[in-house]
């Protein structure tokens, strides 16, 4: 067997030896761990530190250990919040700018050791992770790379600090699947009481090469977050995706440095690049409050079950990954408020995307790559996203029709790419047969990991997909219908 057979064999389990041959693959590709990622989609962030009990969204530096100290500390309860919302994983802030560890670091005193809470015994990214694994949630870490309470930060001594950290964090607590590298850097602090201001280079300072290595080799399933990372920022805090969204990018760094965590032109993260350099898919972040750390005089701008629907639509449903933040409150769990929000979008999200109402439906399409089964329509909603319909190479536009046998209502239309062969379909386009004939009622750039389109209700017996501008022949591996839950 020759290794090209060996390679094709790899790119498409499906394929055998008599069967035709799958395309080969467009611009730049994700890696393993960049898929596993994208199908994890939606999960959250947890901030929790001094900043929850001095009323802060970001500490000083100066704040004593001894005021974290939550009444009723709960890791599975605030776990059990992010899976009843529907989230696949958590990501916790071990130390935010404020420097508090929130495990017993062996290389500072600033940490929950010097605090009351479990008598100075506890762990807090120990109870997150071990409640993720029983909860079947997915476990990652923030670790600041500010840190306003170190007095050796901005020379070379805090940068080993840093890096010993880290290795904590990814030896000592299971599979990690996300690490996050914020970009804020640098600043005034306490810095050890020296209460000053401290700059650095961005780009330089931390010997970002280096740093990323080591979580390439403690943890080589961990996808990196931050400007340069395998996954991008998406550019704003508020919630959305642009549209489109590509999931390749080329970062250009600010003042004609090279970019860096916090030396990018950050705006550009919202749209991508289409056939960038790197593929580095956009993470929308956005908090549940306004605020990340909980601050009770919030309780009354928590973002209701709608709010959050439309979060989700315009950044999953533009191909980008969503972790919204549930801060804990002063008691260590996720507020009464928030958790009747989470379960009540957890729910629709679940009576939505529970059913494919084109999961029975008879798929026909314009053209089949050398007419294999393989790549057959009936691939697009076989609920695999593994399979995937595909043309021939020199089939560009193409169209998918779906046959419902009956009148079915929808208002929300699911499509992914087959991401393994890279981002190939440029503009699309959905039509209804009235019974006569074919009317459109959609159209878009860009499909990605996943495409969604929310409308009003649209009642057809024939839904059709038609690729209008394709890079390389499209592949697409579903085609979904679904009626919102309201």
């Amino acid at each position: 067997m020759t290794i090209a057979m060996l390679s094709l064999l790899t790119l498409c389990p499906a394929f055998t030896l008599t069967a035709v041959a799958p395309p080969q693959p467009y611009g730049v590709l994700p890696s393993e761990r960049q898929l596993k990622w994208h199908e994890t989609e939606y999960y959250c962030f947890i901030h929790f530190t001094t900043n929850t009990f001095t009323n802060k969204e970001w500490g000083y530096g100066d704040e004593s250990p001894t005021v974290f100290n939550p009444t009723d500390f709960n890791a599975d309860q605030i776990v059990g919040a992010a899976k009843a919302a529907g989230m696949k994983g958590l990501v916790l802030t071990c130390k935010h700018h404020d420097g508090l560890c929130l495990w017993p670091s062996k290389y500072t005193d600033h940490s929950v050791e010097k605090s009351p809470w479990r008598d100075g015994k506890g762990d807090i990214v120990r109870e997150i992770s071990d409640a993720c694994r029983k909860a079947g949630l997915k476990f990652g870490v923030y670790l600041s790379p500010w840190d306003r309470n170190h007095a050796e930060y901005g020379r070379p001594a805090y940068v080993e600090y840093y890096r010993n950290q880290l290795r904590e964090l990814l030896t000592n607590y299971g599979p990690i699947f996300e690490v996050w590298f914020d970009g804020a850097n640098g600043g005034d602090g306490y810095y050890g009481g020296a209460r000053e201001k401290r700059s650095i280079d961005g780009a330089t300072y931390y010997g970002w090469d280096e740093t990323r290595q080591i979580v390439r080799e403690l943890q080589p399933g961990a996808v990196m977050f931050g400007d340069i990372g395998d996954v991008r920022w998406v550019g704003n805090e508020s919630g959305y995706a642009g549209d489109p969204c590509w999931a390749t990018y080329t970062p250009h760094g600010k003042d004609g440095k090279a970019p860096a965590p916090g030396q990018t032109v950050y705006q550009e993260g919202e749209n991508g690049t289409r056939n960038g350099e790197f593929w580095m898919p956009a993470e929308v972040d956005v908090s549940i409050r306004p605020g990340w750390f909980y601050h009770a005089k919030e309780d009354k701008k928590v973002r209701t079950p709608e709010n959050l629907m439309k979060i989700y639509f315009e950044s999953v449903g533009r191909g980008a990954n969503l972790i919204l933040n549930l801060p804990p409150d002063r008691s260590g769990q996720v507020n009464a408020i928030d958790l009747a929000s989470l379960r009540e979008f957890g729910r629709r999200l679940e009576t939505t995307f529970g059913t494919d109402l084109a999961g029975g439906a008879k798929a026909e399409a314009g053209n089949t790559r050398g007419n294999d089964e393989q790549f057959s329509a009936a691939r697009v909603n076989d609920g695999d996203r593994n399979t995937y319909w595909c043309t021939d190479d020199a089939q560009l536009t193409s169209e998918l029709t779906l046959d419902l046998d009956k009148e079915v209502t929808f208002n929300v239309v699911s499509l992914r790419e087959y991401l393994p062969l890279g981002l190939r379909v440029d503009d699309w386009a959905l039509d209804q047969w009235d019974g006569s004939e074919w009317k459109e009622f959609a159209k878009g750039t860009s499909i990605g990991n996943r495409r969604l389109w929310r409308g009003d209700d649209v009642t057809t017996d024939k839904v059709r997909l038609r690729i209008t501008k394709a890079a390389a022949c499209p592949a697409i591996a579903e085609f979904a219908l679904h009626l919102e839950a309201k």
